[in-house]
């Protein structure tokens, strides 16, 4: 007779879940992919989150907080959606890509516009890198779920935009960078330029032979060179 399979530790299912609801999404994925991905019966898997929400809880804290995420006791219940929004928001507080561009905003029009434009890209950059698998897990779920695209695109993707776009305005303005067409298609440009090279590019198997820092530079030069002033890119 087969013995009982030992418990599996809560960081593994966590992880589990991640895998499927990136791929997946959340409404098209189900308990029973879980369970194929760790190799349990779907019954099993109710032993470690009580719900298929309750494992996206377990897949976000899981990206958020790993240590919290092994803390938690089974089987997980999911939180109310508004708790749900509450951790993004406080998980954006101490983790974001605003601050740096919000400090540049505050202070004087700076005569090396071009390392402080280099900044910028950088910065964003790492945040994207650094984060890229919560980002993709939070922009995969998002259509299926309100108040995660609520927070994930109003208030944090939408938002940097925007500070981007006011930053970019400015310094145009201020004769520092060159003036585009579009300045909000400008912030896009920018953002959505950062997003290939430091996140998506990962799943592009024609991409494996790209280097991070090689990606990290090259994104950082020339998208700060389509920017400069004619006589600022000369020089």
């Amino acid at each position: 007779m087969r013995g009982r399979l030992p418990a599996r530790p809560l960081s593994e299912v966590a992880d589990a879940a991640v895998r499927v609801f990136t791929a997946k999404g959340y409404r098209p994925a189900g308990i029973s992919d879980v369970a194929k991905a760790l190799g349990l019966s779907h019954g099993a898997v109710y032993t470690y989150a009580d719900s298929k929400q309750a494992l996206l809880y377990l897949a976000l804290i899981r990206v958020l907080d790993p240590a919290a995420a092994e803390a938690l006791t089974p089987p997980v219940a999911a939180p109310s959606p508004d708790r749900v929004v509450a951790l993004l928001r406080e998980w954006t507080a101490t983790r974001s890509g605003f601050e740096p561009i919000a400090e540049l905003l505050a202070r004087a029009a700076p005569t090396a516009a071009e390392a402080e434009l280099a900044e910028v890209i950088d910065g964003i950059y790492g945040f994207v890198e650094e984060n890229r698998t919560v980002l993709q897990l939070f922009a995969r779920c998002a259509d299926d779920l309100p108040e995660l695209a609520q927070w994930y695109y109003l208030e944090t993707r939408r938002g940097l935009l925007d500070l981007l776009g006011s930053y970019l305005r400015t310094r145009i303005d201020a004769g520092l960078l060159r003036p585009v067409p579009d300045v909000a298609v400008a912030a896009r440009f920018v953002v959505e330029t950062v997003a290939w090279f430091a996140m998506h590019r990962h799943g592009d198997p024609d991409s494996a032979m790209l280097g991070d820092e090689d990606c990290r530079r090259t994104v950082r030069d020339l998208v700060t060179a389509a920017f400069l002033r004619g006589d600022r890119a000369a020089a």
